[in-house]
């Protein structure tokens, strides 16, 4: 068997090794999602769900929400268009920016969600990460907080060099 050289390199491929561990993560998430008949991509869940936590958004919010660039949340929000599960609007207030909202459809899809299929999810990252969880937590918010403060290029360690 070939050895995981993504594993044994440590700490110098942290980032591919999450990028692969969230991607097992979504799979298994939209695995999940099937088996309750939802036909919507996971990756499409954070967005509605920051509609129905905070109301009508603009894409900048929504953006800032999930925490990825402009153009990629007006992408997701075109998509979520198409499917008819989010309304876009042009805010009241500035002609410029447009506001997006849940649709009737994307509410109940959010209910479905809250209701069936995220307590599923949950439960089952939650026995994934038995005992450890809280932490793991704790870990990742302390690597995107220490990214937003100082991102990896100012952090290299010169080792003695000029």
């Amino acid at each position: 068997m070939t050895a995981d050289i993504v594993r044994d390199l440590g700490l110098l491929t942290l980032g591919s090794r999450l990028k692969r561990i969230g991607e097992n993560l979504q799979v298994n998430t939209q695995r999940i999602m099937q088996e309750h008949g939802v036909t919507i991509q996971v990756t499409q869940y954070p967005y509605l769900a920051a509609l129905d936590r905070d109301g009508a958004l603009t894409i900048g919010e929504i953006a800032e929400a999930v925490g990825i660039s402009q153009p990629g949340a007006t992408r997701a929000i075109g998509q979520l268009a198409e499917a008819g599960l989010v309304d876009i609007s042009v805010s009241d207030d500035d002609q410029r920016r447009r506001q997006v909202s849940l649709t009737a459809q994307g509410q109940d899809v959010m209910i479905f969600a809250r209701e069936k299929v995220w307590p599923d999810v949950e439960a089952a990252v939650t026995d994934l990460c038995d005992g450890f969880g809280a932490d793991l937590l704790l870990h990742l918010a302390a690597i995107e907080y220490g990214l937003a403060q100082r991102p990896l290029t100012q952090r290299i360690l010169k080792h003695g060099k000029s």
